[in-house]
């Protein structure tokens, strides 16, 4: 339960009863209102009618997959929390789930007490962004955190959630230098299996879509020998 006793909504989205009917019960004892779907035609409706604060998904459901759900939640720009929880274990699975805007991804069999401590951290993360939602304004270059959306002049900028993520971080705190260690456990997770070049070619991808001449960029700068920053 949040600090100002709201009682935060859980959708678990998982088809195999047991899994499920423990998660409802552990999370029920932990005070968080629960819902759940066992396919993916359900868990679509519920994602977006129910509005829950959290979402644990499956990624394999019959119906819509999982990734067909985080896929139309980004898509749409809501901003809920998803915790993917799946059997597949190929790296590969597990980057296409983050970088379709997953916000963390446990892998089965899983641990309770871990799992729980996942699911209270990806919470009190969105209660503070919930707070800092006001518009960011630098150059010709706007950000909205409460609907996911960034604008270049008066053009709308499609971004992946990964990207929105990464500059959303700089804009945070500008003139501050970012290391890309740094980087890569704000934005992808302490356990993300990726590399320091992973932030290297997001950063291009960002400066070709914000900066009006990406060779040479005045806002998303290289620090020597440290990473990035963002210069308003």
């Amino acid at each position: 339960m949040t600090e100002n006793n709201k009682l935060e909504t859980i959708l678990i989205v998982e088809d195999d009863r047991s899994v499920r009917d423990g998660l409802v019960l552990n999370l029920k004892l932990q005070g968080y209102r629960v819902l759940s779907a066992n396919d993916g035609d359900e868990a679509m409706r519920m994602a977006f009618d129910a509005h829950p604060d959290l979402i644990i998904l499956d990624i394999m459901l019959p119906g819509f997959s999982g990734l067909d759900i985080l896929s139309e939640l980004r898509s749409r720009n809501r901003i809920v929390p998803v915790l993917v929880l799946s059997a597949r274990e190929k790296i590969e699975q597990k980057v296409e789930a983050l970088e379709l805007g997953a916000d963390d991804y446990v892998t089965k069999p899983f641990e309770l007490r871990e799992l729980l401590a996942r699911v209270d951290a990806l919470l009190r993360r969105h209660r503070r962004f919930e707070k800092n939602d006001a518009p960011i304004v630098f150059g010709e270059v706007s950000i909205d955190p409460l609907h996911r959306k960034v604008t270049l002049g008066d053009a709308p900028v499609e971004l992946s959630a990964k990207e929105f993520d990464l500059l959303l971080l700089l804009a945070r705190t500008p003139g501050r230098p970012f290391d890309r260690e740094s980087i890569l456990n704000a934005v992808w997770g302490y356990d993300f299996d990726g590399t320091t070049r992973t932030v290297d070619n997001f950063v291009v991808s960002l400066r070709q879509k914000i900066e009006r001449n990406p060779a040479k960029p005045k806002h998303i700068v290289t620090v020597r020998q440290i990473g990035y920053k963002l210069e308003p």
